[in-house]
């Protein structure tokens, strides 16, 4: 299958984490690449590293680039981690592969759609990707098997701390 889970709302990642730990109940091999988050002490990446012979954790991105600082710099590093999820992705080893926070990536430009969704649509049989980040483009969602858009009702946070809060 190939999975979008995508909107403003909040738990996108949090459902893929859910997925990936159905697998590791299951005794099945993940990977996962963080496009954009970075080398920031995560819980779920504290968990997941717990269990080394069964999740790999590739961690690529400088953390969120809502207004980068260096676009050469982060189209490299984006190209870097679609590198790094296409040899996971053809790892026969690999069930799952969790691309986080590539619809942000995408929908930046940092990766051209075209090249991701034709890849996407050709992966191997029987693989599992799960594509997560606000702002899915259509080229994705067109070739998903399913799209789950979180959608917010509520928040605790102050409301000039909502735009800033973008996951």
């Amino acid at each position: 299958l190939l999975d979008v889970h995508t909107g403003k709302g909040k738990g996108k990642t949090t459902a893929a984490m859910g997925i990936v730990a159905r697998c590791i109940g299951h005794d099945q091999k993940v990977g996962i690449v963080q496009f954009v988050k970075g080398k920031w002490e995560t819980g779920e990446r504290v968990v997941l590293e717990a269990f080394p012979e069964l999740v790999t954790i590739t961690a690529m991105g400088e953390g969120f680039t809502w207004e980068t600082q260096d676009r050469v710099r982060d189209i490299e590093t984006a190209n870097a981690a679609w590198a790094r999820a296409k040899e996971m992705i053809e790892d026969p080893e690999l069930v799952l592969v969790l691309l986080d926070e590539i619809n942000i990536v995408l929908r930046n430009d940092y990766l051209d759609i075209n090249e991701v969704a034709d890849y996407l649509k050709n992966k191997p049989a029987g693989k599992h990707i799960i594509c997560t980040g606000r702002n899915a483009k259509p080229e994705l969602i067109k070739i998903a098997n399913l799209v789950t858009e979180m959608t917010e009702v509520k928040t605790p946070l102050p409301r000039r701390l909502q735009s800033a809060s973008r996951d």
